[in-house]
């Protein structure tokens, strides 16, 4: 039995789980909200700690280590690391990165290195998975001056999650990570895409920030960057252009709902908005399908997962519509039936295989903490 106690630290929030590496199962699990806030769960992430700890009760003492997820490791993480002082200076260096997400993290870090300080404390990334890009997919074509100023390059993110589920689609095909070349699409409201060449990340469709790429709930994806200066010339300010990209784009700005249930629900009814939102939706994931096929040289399958992913099976079969040219196909019977498990989606013999995986970005960090510490 090894368990590895899982912290996910939001800005106001901790989302925690005590997880079995060995049998896979969660022992407990559960969450802090409105943080700081009046009627939250507490006053701050320290007093926060204290509050699962008091609900960890004895389960507390078979904790081996603690795992973190942390959004941006810019280019100084390239795998999770055991987290001393140093460490949490890198983090707060990189932070400026991800200025929503690495502060909340480190919150979470510093509470939780409090609380248990008789444990290892690790530190997993959501961008070092995505550091084995090749520098070709990783370079953006600006002054490379600045680029190294500011720390300017595709970081990519979700990599704990496109890992993981990588390795599960190997084991579903019977075949080692190592002989495969897949395109992984981590499809929920926030959504990327990654091609994998080998088990390693060779190209990914977010960027510096988690803006870039495909169609989200609130965020625009790719967007002509002239967009941003026309907008701005416009009269609208910085933070009014990041607002607008970042929360009012994507789902929400194209039907009015984040939800894709929602948006779902309407183009049925004949909502022509929500019919083209789904359209820009799908035309986006076949743009990325097809330019990483090209970027592979092959193709061994397609996996879906997380929300939308793993659960929408009329989203999966209008992702792919029309890609039989390139061996990809969905059979419909596979593809409908009701499965929380890794199955196959395609016909029996295609060319190209077409999964579905859970992801479970949790475990996933539980196993690289209880790998580095063991």
């Amino acid at each position: 039995m090894v368990r590895v106690f899982v912290v996910n630290s939001g800005s106001s929030s901790i989302k925690y789980q005590l997880v079995d590496v060995v049998s896979e199962k969660v022992v407990l699990s559960g969450l802090l909200e409105r943080l700081g806030q009046p009627g939250g769960d507490a006053a701050d992430h320290e007093s926060g700690m204290r509050v699962v700890l008091d609900r960890l009760g004895s389960e507390a003492a078979s904790i081996a280590a603690v795992g973190h997820r942390v959004v941006h490791g810019g280019s100084v993480f390239t795998a999770p690391v055991v987290i001393d002082d140093a460490v949490e200076a890198g983090i707060q260096t990189v932070s400026a990165l991800a200025p929503l997400h690495n502060p909340a993290n480190l919150a979470g870090i510093r509470a939780a290195r409090l609380a248990l300080p008789s444990v290892p404390h690790v530190a997993v990334f959501d961008t070092a998975f995505h550091q084995s890009m090749p520098a070709a997919a990783a370079t953006y074509a600006i002054d490379r001056a600045v680029s190294a100023e500011h720390g300017i390059r595709r970081y990519g993110f979700h990599g704990t999650s496109h890992q993981f589920v990588a390795g599960r689609a190997a084991a579903l095909l019977g075949r080692p990570l190592a002989s495969l070349k897949l395109i992984v699409l981590h499809l929920g409201n926030g959504s990327s895409a990654a091609a994998i060449d080998g088990g390693r990340s060779i190209d990914t469709s977010m960027g510096l920030t988690p803006l870039a790429g495909l169609v989200m709930g609130t965020r625009s994806g790719d967007v002509d960057p002239g967009v941003l200066l026309h907008l701005q010339r416009a009269g609208l300010s910085g933070a009014e252009v990041d607002a607008l990209l970042n929360s009012r784009s994507g789902l929400l700005g194209l039907a009015g709902s984040a939800d894709m249930r929602d948006v779902t629900a309407a183009a049925a009814a004949g909502d022509a908005d929500a019919e083209l939102a789904l359209d820009v939706w799908a035309h986006r994931i076949r743009h990325y399908v097809g330019a990483y096929l090209a970027q592979l040289g092959g193709l061994d399958a397609v996996v879906f997962t997380a929300g939308i992913g793993e659960n929408a099976a009329d989203l999966r079969a209008r992702a792919l519509d029309g890609l039989g040219h390139l061996g990809l196909a969905i059979d419909a019977d596979r593809n409908g039936a009701p499965s929380r498990e890794a199955r196959v989606i395609s016909p029996e013999g295609a060319p190209v295989a077409v999964l579905v995986v859970p992801t479970n970005e949790e475990l996933a960090i539980a196993q690289a903490a209880a790998a580095l510490v063991a």
